[in-house]
């Protein structure tokens, strides 16, 4: 992910009693500014128009849901050893800021680059050095401002899905993706509403109780599970519309 390797890029691991917070960016994706009964009706077109990214079908949702920066906290939390209440996300529309480290000094560094994954490919490729990459350079002048908001609750119920399930552990992070992926593929069949992929998922957490996972294979088998419960609170077409 773009944001994990901004962070990577400022994040000072040999002092990290120094850092205070991490902050992940998000653009707030196609409907940032919708209302919420308009995101009720959207269509899979209208979720994945995204306005800065070209990406797939799938995390093209993810980002309309903002499932996708729930699932890169978790990922955070475990990549940086960094604890959960001390990891913001932040609406960030241009997608020019890609993540920001902050110091107990209140330093704030923050990683800045052309919203192209040929960036992060590239740094990660010639890590610790730094490789030419074919991608637009940044014009600040140009882009004239950046701009920073708090994500809305109520419009991206998956950012609390996320939190949640990294808190409680166990199995539950692995629940959240698997119903999240089958809620998605039933909202791009038109099975489902787009509000309604959080609903599935915020169900299917509920339904099925907390483990531990001891290994892969119990892991394979919780996603199998998440995925069969999910489905049954898909249903058809006409059930969906009661989630």
């Amino acid at each position: 992910d773009s944001e994990h390797n901004a962070i990577f890029q400022v994040f000072e691991a040999g002092r990290r009693e120094a850092i205070e917070r991490i902050v992940l960016t998000a653009s707030g994706g196609p409907f940032r500014e919708k209302s919420v009964e308009g995101m009720e009706r959207a269509s899979p077109e209208e979720a994945g128009a995204h306005p800065n990214w070209r990406m797939g079908a799938k995390i093209s949702v993810d980002s309309a849901t903002m499932m996708n920066k729930g699932l890169e906290l978790i990922e955070a939390h475990h990549v940086f050893q960094f604890p959960e209440d001390r990891i913001d996300i932040l609406v960030h529309p241009q997608s020019v800021v890609h993540g920001l480290v902050c110091y107990t000094d209140g330093s704030m560094l923050a990683q800045l680059g052309s919203p192209d994954m040929r960036t992060p490919i590239a740094y990660t490729l010639a890590w610790p050095e730094r490789m030419p990459a074919p991608v637009r350079r940044l014009d600040l002048a140009q882009l004239g401002k950046l701009t920073f908001e708090p994500p809305d609750p109520e419009r991206f119920p998956a950012l609390r899905l996320a939190r949640a399930a990294l808190r409680e552990g166990g199995g539950a992070p692995t629940i959240l993706n698997a119903a999240n992926e089958t809620a998605v593929h039933a909202f791009l069949s038109r099975q489902i509403g787009f509000r309604d992929i959080a609903r599935v998922v915020e169900r299917t957490l509920e339904a099925l109780p907390d483990r531990a996972l001891a290994g892969l294979e119990d892991v394979y088998a919780l996603d199998r599970e998440a995925r069969e419960t999910a489905a049954r609170f898909v249903g058809s077409r006409a059930s969906a519309v009661a989630i």
